[in-house]
């Protein structure tokens, strides 16, 4: 197994931290979180694959016109639930490219470019300083990547287990795990 779960580079900003198999933690259990910013301060970031069901036009009238009102609101974390986070992202010739905590009129005006997806989230994921570097040291996560095709998948609970399994054989196993042993 590849030991992809250790921290290799200062920043984790613009990766991908995949839930531990074993994690049992209801707010991140089987969670892709993409990273927005990891320094000495602390580390944010937003839950993937949390769909709440709705558009951000069917969540605020302030929404319900416009071209934001189709855009899918996920659960961010366990942080701040009642705020509001708009994100896009892009991918680049230079790669890929995140803004986070946007304002309406700026994610109006990425969704207009090309090959940009805009996204709303409830609350975040947050960890104060050193918080993420002592659940690392307890392989808690998993440091991945972004894949290209992060956005062409599935953004429900298949995606972690989707973008675990590329992490390596033993990973993969890991992943497709059944819930219950005893369904097995």
């Amino acid at each position: 197994m590849r030991e992809r779960h250790t921290i290799t580079k200062e920043s984790l900003a613009g990766s991908l931290l995949l839930a531990h198999p074993a994690m049992r933690d209801p707010n991140f259990r089987h969670s892709v979180v993409l990273m927005s910013v990891h320094n000495a301060e602390g580390a944010m970031g937003v839950v993937l694959n949390r769909p709440v069901g709705k558009r951000l036009g069917e969540f605020s009238g302030d929404f319900a016109l416009g071209p934001l009102a189709v855009v899918p609101l996920f659960t961010g974390g366990p942080v701040q639930t009642d705020q509001l986070v708009l994100a896009a992202w892009q991918r680049r010739p230079d790669g890929f490219r995140l803004h986070f905590g946007v304002e309406p009129e700026k994610a109006i005006q990425l969704l207009a470019e090309e090959g940009t997806h805009v996204r709303a989230f409830l609350g975040y994921s947050g960890w104060s300083a050193g918080q993420l570097e002592k659940e690392m040291e307890h392989r808690t996560w998993v440091v991945a990547e972004v894949p290209e095709d992060l956005l062409t998948q599935a953004q429900d609970d298949t995606l972690w287990r989707t973008v675990l399994g590329r992490e390596g054989a033993e990973w993969r196993l890991l992943a497709d795990e059944p819930e219950n042993p005893e369904q097995n």
